[in-house]
């Protein structure tokens, strides 16, 4: 209690002093006014609609596919679309394409622990909504700050998703350029009174990936996994495997590799709390363990050989054209 009234009055006078610094500048979009009314955008703004355009200028829709289809019979891997073994570009361009308001964006928190030898990797990007960018007085940025203070002091759950929105996460790995998708996860929040059953997106899975090879309850909601060897067989409760291989359906998520599972797909549908029987947000990921983990450690080794190989012409270039120092 010391602490959290200490803090209270430190961000009190935190924010006295902004509202101290001079006169705030004209009202922003969407902002409410005395009156309770909502006040005309300011200028300067920009919509998510122009946002998005201006992010997705170059983007082509539909999106070119090059990767080879799935074999027959082999385990179904792809989530709306988007399959392990992807390039990097096609992979961006397939997940752009599902909406208009989403945009791209490369991500550089989550890497891998390898040794990159100096070169740089596109190691994954995420996706989201694009949100507009509003003008905000001070005002405004004060109250944002009070209720984003208020939410930590009370450890309050805040979701960054809205209703009919979704988010996307797509790992790769390879030599630059040559980056593939080894791992996926998307969440796709559904609209209010649109809400689908749990049981009609859990069946609705089933009827995309085939039987679960397990399924759990998750709190008030579902989650199912469909887990395969490297040889495209099903890892069943009588697999050693069977524990081992598990996949990752949040896109905030980590993501584990091994050389002894295959393609690993995991789902969790999440109920609404107000009504279980109806479903809140799903939750889909797809990996493939054992190649994922093969582009890993093989990236790795390719660029050790490009650093000796960088090595070597030094040498030979200097033995040749390196001034003799002065004895």
């Amino acid at each position: 209690m010391i602490a959290r009234i200490a803090s209270h009055a430190l961000l009190t006078a935190l924010l006295a002093a902004l509202a101290a610094c001079g006169k705030a500048p004209p009202s922003s979009a969407g902002s409410p006014s005395a009156s309770g009314k909502t006040a005309a955008p300011a200028a300067g703004s920009t919509s998510a609609e122009e946002v998005a355009e201006e992010a997705r200028s170059k983007l082509r829709c539909p999106a070119k596919i090059k990767m080879p289809a799935r074999a027959n019979g082999a385990p179904v891997d792809d989530v709306v679309g988007v399959r392990p073994g992807m390039s990097y570009d096609e992979a961006t361009n397939v997940v752009l394409c599902t909406h208009d308001l989403l945009v791209a964006q490369p991500d550089t928190s989550r890497r891998f622990n390898i040794n990159t030898y100096g070169q740089t990797l596109r190691q994954g990007f995420s996706a989201r909504f694009a949100e507009p960018r509003v003008q905000r007085t001070s005002k405004q940025i004060m109250e944002d700050m009070q209720r984003d203070f208020m939410a930590r002091s009370n450890n309050a759950v805040r979701q960054d998703m809205k209703p009919g929105q979704s988010k996307w996460y797509v790992s790769t790995m390879g030599t630059p350029g040559e980056e593939r998708v080894i791992a996926v996860a998307r969440e796709e929040w559904f609209e209010e009174g649109s809400n689908p059953t749990l049981d009609s997106v859990e069946q609705a899975l089933i009827q995309k990936y085939g039987t679960p090879t397990r399924t759990v309850p998750a709190g008030q909601g579902r989650q199912l996994t469909w887990a395969y060897d490297p040889f495209g067989r099903p890892v069943t409760e009588t697999s050693p495997l069977y524990d081992k291989c598990y996949g990752t359906a949040d896109p905030d998520g980590g993501t584990n590799f091994s050389p002894d599972c295959g393609i690993v797909v995991a789902a969790q549908v999440q109920a609404l709390r107000e009504n279980p029987g109806l479903s809140q947000f799903l939750q889909v990921g797809v990996v493939d363990q054992a190649n994922g983990y093969e582009a890993i450690t093989g990236t790795e080794q390719a660029l050790q050989q490009l650093d000796e190989q960088r090595k070597a012409q030094e040498l030979e270039a200097a033995s040749k054209n390196a001034k003799k120092p002065k004895l």
